[in-house]
């Protein structure tokens, strides 16, 4: 049985990343919390480059802490930022989710207090899939 998602607990973790943002070029700063089979939360914050392309949204950048510490499977994600309505993942990260999960439940939310609960699969319909090599 699965236990339920604490969202509150996403949602702060979510919030102390997007401290750790590095958005010196847009003052954009996200924060991410992700939320692994196991029950461990992971975090992670954008990082912009002088070369634009180079940036990492805070996404992928805890789904990457996600994977380089073992999990394999994410059960739920939140994503702090400071708009109204809060901003919705980019394609990419939502491309990125989905290797991750079936059909992710998302928090998003901005440090005003506004929530909004979507999913991966509501946001990227249809993400570009392969066949896994057995």
């Amino acid at each position: 049985m699965t236990t339920a998602i604490d969202w509150d607990a996403l949602a702060t973790a979510a919030t102390l990343a997007r401290a750790s943002a590095y958005a010196p070029y847009s003052g954009f700063a996200v924060g991410s919390a992700v939320l692994t089979d196991d029950g461990r939360i992971v975090t992670g914050a954008n990082v912009e480059n002088a070369v634009y392309g180079l940036g990492i949204c805070a996404e992928r950048v805890a789904i990457a802490a996600e994977d380089a510490a073992g999990a394999r499977r994410i059960r739920a994600i939140a994503v702090c930022t400071d708009t109204e309505p809060p901003a919705r993942p980019c394609g990419p990260c939502l491309q990125v989710m989905a290797e991750f999960g079936d059909d992710i439940p998302i928090l998003l939310f901005s440090i005003q207090g506004h929530r909004q609960m979507s999913s991966a699969r509501e946001l990227l319909p249809e993400p570009f899939s392969l066949p896994k090599p057995s």
